[in-house]
Formats: structure tokens, sequence, C-alpha cells
């Protein structure tokens, strides 16, 4: 089971440094935006609206907005989604073609979140933050090796990939202001990245 974590605090930093760093980034910005007003989520979150409907005047949104959350709830369920599920995955890619790996599967979540935002909302504007995107492209690239690689991973862990995959489903389904989008951008992303990510890595 390659999600059970036994490490010890120090053994993790070690060994998983850039997931590490992903996860202080997330809890250091909530708290800097925390004593600063929310001023970081005014100027980090991703943003589309009728003047500017796929967010490009100010792009860097696109990237800024995945380090971004709104709550402690929110920020506590994406930081544990990382913790545990991330750590074999920046193992398997190596440290760099990890973080870009990352980064791109939450860029894309935030690209068909304004896609579908032009397509068919009637909000006023897209308002979205969250390292959402960018986990669920760290679960695609898990069920790329479920099902196309079924020996790279024993039962156990294909398993836990389609329970939380049926979950995250419901989940999002169900509980109001989830950017389903952003999930779903992010799973196809890393389904599609992985084997081209890996196959660089041999």
């Amino acid at each position: 089971m390659i999600f059970l974590r036994y490490e010890s605090f120090r053994s993790y930093l070690r060994l998983y440094p850039v997931t590490s760093t992903i996860l202080a980034l997330n809890v250091l910005v909530f708290i800097f935006n925390y004593f600063a007003n929310g001023s970081l989520l005014g100027h980090g979150a991703f943003v589309a609206y009728p003047g500017d409907p796929y967010g490009l005047q100010e792009p860097w949104r696109y990237a800024t907005s995945i380090v971004l959350h709104f709550g402690w709830e929110h920020l506590l369920f994406n930081c544990f989604s990382i913790l545990v599920f991330a750590p074999p995955l920046e193992r398997l890619l190596g440290s760099f073609r990890y973080t870009v790996f990352y980064v791109l599967c939450g860029i894309v979540g935030n690209i068909l979140s304004v896609l579908m935002y032009n397509m068919n909302s009637s909000a006023p504007a897209l308002i979205t933050v969250g390292a959402s995107g960018a986990i669920y492209g760290v679960f695609g690239a898990y069920l790329n090796l479920a099902l196309l690689h079924k020996t790279r991973l024993d039962d156990a862990s294909r398993k836990t990939v389609y329970m939380i995959l049926i979950f995250g489903l419901i989940y999002s389904v169900i509980v109001p202001n989830i950017n389903i989008w952003a999930h779903a951008g992010g799973l196809i992303a890393g389904f599609l990245l992985y084997s081209q990510f890996e196959r660089k890595n041999k």
C-alpha cells in the first residue's frame, strides 16, 4: 500500500522536498492572507468576468490561485490529501518533473473551469482558488497507473484510488461551492500527462 505514511517528520522532509514545500507554502500563504485581511485572495485568486472572460488580463492568477484557500476546512482537506497521496508520485517522477506536473494540472483545472464558465454559466463572475485541480492531477496519475499499468500498483492501492475518485465525485456534486470543473480538469490532465512525464524520467 503506497499511500501509508511511516516516515518521521525529518525523513518526510528529506524524501519529499517538493511536497513538503507545497504544504508549507499553502499554510504560510493562508496565514499571511488571514493577517493581511484577505489581500492575497484579491491579488491571486483566479477570476474571470464578462470584461475579461478568460482571465487573461492577469494571467498569473492561473498559477497563484493554486496555493490560495478560502477557509481552514478547505486548506486542511487539501493539505491532508497532499500529505498522504503526493509523496509516492514525487518519488516516481522525480522532484523537478513532479513540480512541473503538479503546477500544470492546477493550471489545466483553471482552464477547464473558465471554459465551462464561458459556455454555460449564468454567474456574473468566476472566482476560484485551491489546490484541488493539482491534487486531482495527482489522482489522475494514479488512475493512469491503475488502468494502464496495473502491475505498478498493488491491489490495495488500486482500490484506494478508485474509492478516492468515487468519493471525490460524490463530494464534488453534493457539497455547495465546489469547483467540480477544476477537479475534472486536473484529473484529465494528470491522467494524460503522467505517461509523458514518466517516459522522460526513464
